[in-house]
């Protein structure tokens, strides 16, 4: 069974999948495929849903937005969900877009919206949030859909949290120092984490004190360079998996 088909077009489904199985196509789906990538009947493509592994599947043409498909073999096994619980203080539509994408590139398990005292885009939709979770797994050959969370603030995202899960801090105030053997030195390969990203602006001084006061808090350094939040959000995962995810050795 080949690890990824880098040629075929794939699609997330919400149904149960099994072979023999035969879909209807929500409308939007059918309207794409046969209207947008032109796709003729018969043709195959491979579909998943986060639950029941990826699936070759035949399409059938019913109408001129309308489509069914019949679910064949078994391409690849389901994977498990990443070990990293993403927190970040929501930003502007486009950039926030773009920063949900390379987090579901990046493996993440969860997107947890958090309301700070410097947010600056106070309202979410996750819906939204969703549809760009999903437009990268099926670009990216992912299987897992991360869970979206609805915003709520700080403290309580916290204390939402598994007690014994470490919180990575990333903090712009950090002392300069090797992120990653400080990751590798502190945690066990693979350990469940939640990774927080702040907003432009930074934490204030209250909300630095609640995190410097919980019990596993690690704060790491992103360098000497101030970025952006949705860069941080790039490189901070980046650290995070190569010191404790699937890039480490």
């Amino acid at each position: 069974m080949s690890r990824y088909d880098f040629t075929s077009q794939r699609l997330f489904v919400r149904d149960q999948l099994a072979s023999g199985a035969e879909l209807e196509l929500e409308r939007e789906q059918a309207n794409y495929l046969l209207n947008v990538l032109r796709l003729k009947d018969g043709a195959e493509l491979l579909v998943f849903n986060g639950r029941d592994g990826e699936w070759r599947a035949r399409l059938q043409q019913q109408g001129r937005k309308s489509a069914q498909l019949t679910i064949g073999e078994l391409q690849r096994e389901q994977t498990s969900a990443g070990n990293i619980d993403y927190l970040f203080a929501p930003i502007k539509h486009a950039r926030l877009d773009y920063m949900v994408q390379k987090a579901v590139e990046m493996g993440v398990a969860s997107l947890r919206p958090v309301i700070t005292h410097r947010t600056q885009a106070q309202r979410v939709n996750t819906e939204r949030m969703e549809a760009n979770a999903i437009e990268a797994a099926e670009q990216c050959g992912i299987l897992s859909i991360p869970s979206v969370y609805e915003p709520v603030p700080l403290q309580k995202a916290l204390r939402d949290l598994d007690p014994a899960q470490a919180v990575i801090f990333c903090d712009e105030d950090a002392p300069a120092g090797d992120a990653v053997a400080q990751l590798r030195a502190a945690l066990l390969p693979r350990a469940k984490v939640a990774l927080l990203i702040g907003p432009e602006g930074g934490f204030d001084q209250q909300e630095r004190a609640m995190l410097n006061r919980h019990a596993n808090c690690i704060t790491i350094t992103l360098g000497p360079r101030i970025l952006r939040a949705d860069t941080a959000a790039i490189a901070a995962l980046t650290v995070v998996q190569c010191a404790v995810g699937d890039l480490c050795a």
